[in-house]
């Protein structure tokens, strides 16, 4: 029995438990307000997990949660307290407890190694070279009185309510900031430090990785002298935490990463350029470098938006069918996807490029308020950005545009049914949540076309990147799959008929079409 949902047909039937991993990369700040002040908070994302599970969400990745002067926590005053507005340490603990009780995860993204005039760090060591902190900061002359610049030369960072801090970079080859940055992760991976973990997170986004840092040529080598020795300490604490490290250069493909750093993970960016061009050379260049040259026990984290980039929608200008086409990469086409809240509803939003100056106002507008109802208004409506500047103005959030999960959830043809239909497939069937990746040549330049396929399961997925109805006989002769006599309807809106070389697919303008083999 089988209930077709979308526009695509997506086939959703009583499915077991879920799998495969995905990931909600919220900024939540912008999610759910609990407390009636605008800003997101813990509870507010704790009372949400329903939603999160409903959509078939397994884990949760969480921007910096400690004190800092600015929105996105990023740049801490005190890496040890937990930013008030988003609640209490007690919050935090019952937020992680009750992700666990749900069989769930949840990641917690770490930025370290940069401190700002506001840390004790700062004060005590300025001008102060007998500071015990005077070690933590890169200094550029023996007087602590010129602390480093960051990146790009930044000495001074602007936030969109007319706050401004100095900032500097820390000394990763200080054994002393080592420390402190064990201790630090230590804290919010067992809290309580009774080795039961029941309280901690799952494992860590390393915002901002290098090994050089900046490319300043002061703090080098630092995957083997600073990350590597604190992942195997960290480690030692909980054998299971998952580190996953964003590369400071978005061209890299993170292997380095792998070999050198010591992480689980990277992000596919490379990848994510590629789905948004919908070429299909570029696609298959980048899912055969992203996924099929993946080391053994690595994992590619796939996706197709995040809070520093424009929003997948306005991408593709807010086209339905395209939005569906990156829904279906982003989770068909292998490692661990993950989803950025309100990509689930078609929210849209570009950075603003210095449009409004000198400032972090500019990613506003691709971190909004997440639109739980029609009228953009109601309970929860995270607007902590409201009425403080142009941002606010122009914002993306308008009422009854169609865009909120309110208008979404009863319409079958919704993008959120779309993604929803889709994750139960994509959970259900081994070969899309375990299996392997295999680009699979056809001869229409329109059609992109892959397996995805397990020692005794497999499924062909294929996708039309035009306007126009396309058609395209896919080549079987190297795959590491044979098409048999039998291919049988998965979900989609194609036809597919098992031929002497191949398989012959004919799909809809932007169609998806997905086929177990046998």
């Amino acid at each position: 029995m089988c209930l077709l949902v979308g526009a695509n047909n997506v086939c959703v039937q009583n499915q077991p438990s879920p799998k495969g991993e995905i990931i909600y990369h919220v900024f939540q700040r912008s999610f759910y307000d609990s407390n009636g002040d605008l800003h997101g908070d813990f509870n507010g994302l704790r009372q949400k997990l329903d939603y999160l599970q409903e959509l078939g969400i397994t884990s949760i990745l969480i921007l910096p949660i400690y004190a800092s002067k600015f929105y996105h926590n990023y740049f801490a005053t005190d890496f040890n307290k937990i930013d008030p507005r988003f609640g209490t340490d007690e919050d935090w603990v019952a937020l992680v407890k009750e992700v666990h009780k749900r069989g769930m995860k949840i990641y917690l993204d770490m930025e370290t190694q940069y401190v700002t005039e506001d840390q004790l760090w700062w004060k005590d060591a300025m001008g102060n070279p007998q500071s015990k902190f005077s070690d933590f900061i890169l200094w550029d002359d023996s007087a602590n009185k010129k602390p480093s610049s960051i990146i790009f030369g930044i000495t001074v960072l602007k936030g969109y309510d007319g706050t401004a801090s100095k900032i500097t970079t820390a000394n990763l080859n200080s054994k002393q900031f080592e420390e402190y940055n064990f201790k630090l992760f230590k804290k919010y991976a067992d809290p309580n430090n009774d080795g039961k973990f029941d309280d901690g997170v799952d494992g860590f986004r390393l915002d901002h990785m290098m090994d050089d840092l900046d490319y300043k040529g002061r703090l080098t080598n630092l995957f083997a002298n600073f990350w590597s020795p604190l992942f195997t300490r960290l480690r030692q604490v909980n054998p299971k935490l998952n580190f996953v490290a964003e590369q400071a250069n978005w061209g890299d493909w993170g292997f380095d990463y792998f070999d050198n750093g010591q992480v689980d993970r990277v992000f596919a960016f490379n990848l994510q350029r590629a789905i948004s061009s919908f070429d299909k050379k570029a696609l298959q260049a980048a899912a055969d470098t992203t996924l099929g040259q993946l080391p053994t026990g690595k994992q590619q984290v796939v996706f197709i938006e995040n809070h520093d980039m424009q929003r997948f929608a306005s991408s593709v200008h807010k086209n339905l069918a395209k939005e569906k086409v990156g829904a279906a990469l982003n989770l068909l086409l292998g490692g661990v996807p993950s989803i950025y809240y309100g990509q689930e509803i078609g929210m849209f939003g570009e950075g603003g490029f210095n449009k409004f100056g000198q400032t972090d106002a500019n990613d506003i507008p691709r971190r909004e308020a997440f639109e739980w109802y029609k009228a953009d208004t109601g309970k929860g409506m995270a607007y902590w950005y409201k009425n403080t500047g142009p941002w606010w103005d122009s914002t993306n959030l308008i009422p009854n545009d169609g865009v909120s999960l309110e208008e979404e959830r009863t319409d079958p043809n919704s993008l959120f049914n779309f993604y929803k239909g889709l994750i139960k497939i994509r959970q259900s069937n081994e070969a899309l949540h375990n299996g392997n990746y295999q680009t699979l040549p056809n001869d229409n330049n329109k059609i992109f076309s892959f397996v995805r396929y397990t020692d005794n399961k497999a499924v062909l997925v294929t996708v039309n990147l035009s306007n126009d109805t396309q058609q395209a006989l896919v080549d079987f002769a190297n795959s590491k799959v044979k098409a048999g006599n039998k291919i049988e309807w998965l979900f989609g809106g194609g036809k597919g008929s098992v031929e002497t070389t191949g398989v012959s697919v004919s799909l809809p303008a932007y169609g998806v079409g997905a086929w177990t083999v046998n």
